[in-house]
């Protein structure tokens, strides 16, 4: 059965508030000192929209991405009682934090992708 469109709106206004929220409390509102810079690049609701995943990129190298990321996952019931009280809704989704590795991949991607069209080059020289 396809969703209505007027949920599916809702849906996006919802991530939307989510993303712009847990962003600027991330941005300096957190007093813990394990947590470093970073910043939420997406946010995904389950369908029920009883929970989201944020996804958040660290700057930083593994050792201090790793201590960002127990550190927002103590942080989490503070980060979700202030983005309720900032909404002013009732029900806010259960929040899980996750490492976005999206930009080591697409890295990586690039460096192999140079590698075959070097090896593209050599081949027509040749």
């Amino acid at each position: 059965m396809p969703e209505r469109r007027g949920a599916s709106h809702h849906r996006d206004r919802v991530v939307e508030a989510l993303k712009d929220e847990v962003g600027s409390i991330l941005e300096g509102e957190l007093a813990d000192k394990r947590i470093g810079l970073c910043y939420v690049t997406e946010v995904v609701l389950n369908p029920g929209g009883k929970s989201a995943r944020i996804y958040v990129c660290v700057d930083g190298d593994e050792q201090e991405a790793q201590q960002t990321m127990e550190g927002l996952g103590a942080a989490r019931a503070y980060i979700r009682n202030e983005v309720r009280d900032r909404l002013g809704k009732r029900h806010v989704p259960e929040l899980s934090f996750h490492l976005d590795r999206s930009e080591e991949y697409g890295g990586r991607i690039e460096q192999l992708l140079n590698r075959v069209e070097k090896r593209a080059r050599k081949s027509r020289v040749e």
